[in-house]
């Protein structure tokens, strides 16, 4: 009655295209549960518990008096607020701060995206996020998570001791290694936010492949992204940080288009009738089957049901 009442859903009124069949299904259950998979998880995937980027950008911009119309840009906003302020960490310490001040997910959720990732034998997880929730995740489900940040300006510091060990070059389903791409919360300065930390970040990414150093991306982190299929949640492919970052990837990691990947994505929300949201969906999934991707339309708590159901339980 309550859904009745509030009306039907995106995917009750619009058929979903290019959606995943079944043998994608049964590739990606086999993959997770192998071991031969590596997530990739992006703002979405903590939704209900954090605030969204646009959500999050348009709180600051009015916090920060951001004089244009697209203040749903986090990165062009945070840009604004570096120039007005004249000071980047101060500005992420306020984007740091108000995160977490945020709550904890409900990792008994069956459509906790965190809470069922840790639950597969994988042995890295890739994230942009700022959170620690897949560290809480795999440490309630009893794993022993090693974290490290990606040294992507000089700043922040590159984890020596973590990758000179095995636990850093070989990381194990029960100690895996956790690797923030855009820094963390426990350190302001070391969070990718503002376009120019984007640039920063996709140049010294270039450099630091065409170099041969492996700073940016060890091996292990290497290997997870080359060696095995991605599983994109929380992501969408219209946004400017998904593209951005993973077109940077393919340029300087051409093995990631090898496998063939899954992306968890929101229907388009700008269109307006059922006809608009189907020739953008075909658009979106003809221009990204180049970069071999798969997709998922829907929420990250919708995949994760549909993925429980399909296994029958939990992993």
């Amino acid at each position: 009655r309550a859904r009745a009442a509030a009306g039907p859903t995106l995917r009750e009124v619009v058929p979903c295209v290019h959606d995943m069949g079944e043998a994608e299904w049964e590739r990606l259950i086999d993959q997770l549960r192998s071991g031969d998979c590596t997530p990739f998880l992006g703002s979405g995937a903590c939704a209900g518990t954090l605030p969204t980027g646009a959500a999050l950008s348009r709180d600051m911009a009015r916090r920060w008096d951001y004089p244009f119309d697209d203040d749903h840009d986090l990165p062009r906003v945070t840009q604004f607020a570096v120039m007005r302020y004249g000071d980047s960490v101060y500005v992420k310490r306020r984007i740091c701060e108000t995160l977490g001040a945020g709550g904890t997910p409900d990792f008994m959720n069956p459509g906790e995206p965190h809470a069922l990732l840790a639950g597969f034998p994988l042995p890295v997880y890739l994230t942009t996020n700022y959170d620690d929730f897949i560290f809480q995740s795999l440490r309630a489900a009893g794993k022993n998570p090693n974290v490290a940040v990606c040294p992507w300006n000089r700043g922040v510091a590159y984890a020596e001791d973590l990758f000179s060990g095995e636990a850093g070059w070989n990381p194990q389903p029960d100690a895996p290694l956790i690797y923030h791409l855009h820094g963390n919360l426990h350190d302001p300065a070391s969070i990718v936010l503002a376009e120019d930390d984007y640039l920063e970040f996709l140049t010294n990414l270039a450099v630091d492949g065409a170099g041969g150093s492996q700073r940016m991306l060890p091996a292990s982190i290497l290997a997870a992204l080359t060696r095995r299929p991605l599983l994109f949640i929380g992501y969408s492919l219209q946004d400017w940080t998904f593209r951005v970052l993973f077109h940077g990837l393919l340029k300087a990691v051409p093995g990631i288009n090898r496998r063939r990947h899954v992306s968890v994505q929101l229907a388009p929300s700008l269109a307006r009738t059922k006809a608009d949201v189907l020739q953008v969906q075909r658009q979106l999934a003809r221009y990204y089957e180049d970069w071999r991707i798969s997709i998922f339309w829907g929420t990250a708590e919708e995949f994760c049901r549909e993925l429980r159901r399909r296994m029958g339980s939990a992993p």
